[in-house]
């Protein structure tokens, strides 16, 4: 017998969203500058959430906590979430996008995949997860799976190693933000907790990038490639970023993180339906582990009634 929690249905949306924004960047890519795009893409989520942030607390909205708390800020926490936006929104988003627009999808999606081992194992030697052996299966499952998928498709090596590296680094940052912000979480909103550190990184990164955006003409980028801008930034930023923190704060850490396995699933199946793209057995066989890696971190014994 075994459990799942109410936020799957949830976290399922979201590597949805993730899975197709892919895509969606790959092709507005072709008319914007990689930075430029991206920091426009901050700002306009980074205003959004915060139009959120403080709508809620005027209103004191507060559905499962996940958009108000009345916990009072403290210093430690500001110095926590300035952190925290410097590393999972300045660093993280200057290398995400720097990368995707350096490898393949191929390449990046092989390099993903190291998000939730690299999440279990910072989960793990901070204490915040107990690590069972049936949850380093699941990402065993997960990660092979995902090698069938994308790995013949990928190779780290040649013209594309700085966006492998730069990816790579992406990974990182983005672990460490993850695990960083679990105890911000259990006293903040994700609401909150996101907007603020998303603030902060963007205050950061755009004036890192304001020569890409300077050099854009931007009356010659397509309606196209604006509805993508703004679908990034409202979906796979704002409402993709609170899902993921509240199933860190409800699920933890390394069980939110195997979620992460599910995108290059997703950019397949899109690809398919979208790009005539074909599936064959083995890309459907990989698909099928990673399904299962991930039933089997989700999955909980279920406690014995009295």
């Amino acid at each position: 017998m075994t459990r799942f929690h109410r936020l799957d249905p949830l976290l399922l949306l979201m590597t949805l969203i993730w899975g197709t924004n892919y895509s969606i960047i790959k092709s507005a890519l072709r008319e914007i500058d990689a930075q430029a795009f991206n920091g426009l893409r901050l700002i306009e989520a980074s205003v959004l959430m915060l139009a959120v942030m403080s709508l809620a607390r005027r209103l004191r909205w507060n559905p499962a906590q996940i958009f108000y708390t009345d916990s009072p800020v403290t210093r430690r926490d500001w110095i926590a979430i300035a952190a925290l936006g410097i590393v999972g929104h300045c660093i993280y988003q200057y290398c995400f996008i720097g990368g995707m627009a350096r490898t393949s999808v191929a390449n990046s999606a092989l390099i993903l995949t190291a998000s939730p081992v690299v999440i279990t194992v910072l989960s793990a030697l901070m204490g915040h997860d107990r690590v069972a052996p049936f949850h380093w299966l699941g990402i065993a499952l997960s990660v092979a799976g995902i090698y069938i998928v994308v790995g013949h498709g990928a190779r780290l090596a040649g013209e594309t190693w700085t966006g492998d590296l730069m990816m790579a680094l992406a990974v990182v940052c983005w672990a460490a933000y993850t695990v960083g912000a679990r105890s911000l979480m259990q006293r903040h909103s994700p609401v909150g907790v996101t907007a603020l550190s998303m603030a902060i990184g963007t205050a950061v990164y755009v004036p890192l990038v304001s020569p890409h955006i300077l050099r854009v003409s931007w009356a010659d980028v397509s309606i196209t490639s604006w509805v993508s801008l703004v679908y990034s930034a409202a979906f796979a930023i704002c409402v993709a970023y609170v899902i993921w923190y509240a199933g860190v704060r409800e699920l933890g850490s390394a069980r939110t993180a195997v979620y992460s396995n599910l995108l290059p699933i997703v950019a397949m199946l899109t690809a398919s339906i979208w790009l005539h793209e074909p599936l064959g057995p083995t890309k459907l066989i990989g698909a099928a582990a990673v399904l299962t890696g991930v039933a089997f971190t989700r999955a909980r014994p279920q406690a014995p009634q009295p």
